[in-house]
């Protein structure tokens, strides 16, 4: 299967900018909240349209969120921008109906030993969590989506190997118990495009497509590589952080969320329409480097630059991949 989609409606790619929660969440310092909201003006600003703001988690266990019900009602406020949280439990579930986000994380390690790490529950009990998230979702009336968010999906730190069948079978879980989807994660940066490629293989001819979404991590290099192989098949959602800042407290050597300027940057080189303009993400760094003065941000295309005759390429791309499209529908 080519990488590149056929067809216009599928030439789409969402990226969802997770680094208020994801990337703020890994750092020891707290942003402040007129930083995080100037953030959320920035990066839609340059054309995200999807983003993950926050969690709903206590104060003491993560200071980072405090803020959470500001940062969300703030970026309700953008229009077309899709407004995601990440919540571990039933009352988080509730704090995030009351403030209308529109789609609701609930995190499931598929490793036990992260689980217990993560969230101080068994796999098993977390999918009684997120049936207990679906139900009060049900029960509120709004139209929120949950995702069952399925951490350490290609590898574990703490418990090593994490079998495929065992991806399967809580991705068959959590839709069970109620998620509209679910998103795979390389939370420990332990993924390979072979790896990637025979866990989606498995996933997918599982669940289909409601398994429609990926978060990979850059901490070996491979981020961009198994980005790749998630468009063959057929995946068009991907999480991504503003200077690849980020990673999880409980996967230890796991840093670095992959970059969403390199991201956007390799899309967008392949034909593919993200919507958003890599020059102005770029930009958008400074945000963080004003906030968290020394903070360290990651990423390639940044420190090399943007090619001049980048937008023009861009567009040969996408001419030649659409003209090879209308062929072979002849």
């Amino acid at each position: 299967m080519s990488a590149t989609p056929s067809g216009t409606a599928e030439q789409a790619v969402l990226v969802t900018e997770v680094g208020l929660r994801d990337g703020l969440q890994s750092i020891a310092r707290t942003m402040s909240t007129a930083a995080k909201l100037q953030w959320l003006d920035t990066v839609y600003g340059a054309g995200v349209r999807s983003m993950e703001v926050a969690s709903y988690v206590p104060p003491r266990l993560l200071p980072q969120m405090a803020d959470a019900d500001a940062v969300v009602e703030r970026a309700l406020q953008l229009p077309g921008l899709t407004v995601t949280v990440l919540v571990p439990n039933a009352k988080g579930a509730e704090r995030a109906l009351a403030a209308g986000a529109h789609r609701i994380v609930a995190p499931l390690s598929v490793s036990e030993a992260h689980s217990q790490a993560n969230v101080r529950r068994s796999r098993d009990a977390m999918v009684d969590t997120l049936r207990e998230i679906c139900a009060l979702r049900d029960a509120s009336g709004k139209p929120a989506r949950i995702i069952g968010g399925l951490s350490t999906a290609f590898g574990c730190t703490l418990q090593g190997e994490v079998p495929i069948a065992d991806v399967v079978e809580y991705a068959s879980r959590a839709l069970q118990a109620g998620a509209d989807t679910v998103a795979l994660a390389d939370t420990t940066g332990l993924a390979t495009p072979a790896l990637v490629d025979a866990t989606l293989q498995a996933v997918r001819a599982a669940v289909g497509e409601r398994c429609n979404a990926v978060h990979f991590h850059d901490t070996r290099g491979m981020a961009l590589a198994n980005t790749l192989v998630a468009l063959r098949h057929g995946i068009r959602e991907f999480d991504a952080s503003l200077g690849g800042i980020g990673g999880c407290p409980h996967a230890p050597g796991a840093s670095g969320n992959v970059a969403a300027e390199d991201l956007v940057f390799m899309l967008e080189s392949m034909g593919l329409s993200t919507g958003i303009d890599v020059r102005a993400l770029i930009d958008a760094r400074s945000v963080i480097t004003d906030a968290l003065p020394g903070e360290s941000l990651f990423g390639s295309i940044a420190r090399a630059g943007v090619p001049s005759y980048y937008r023009a390429a861009c567009a040969d791309v996408a001419n030649i991949s659409g003209a090879a499209a209308a062929m072979e529908s002849v």
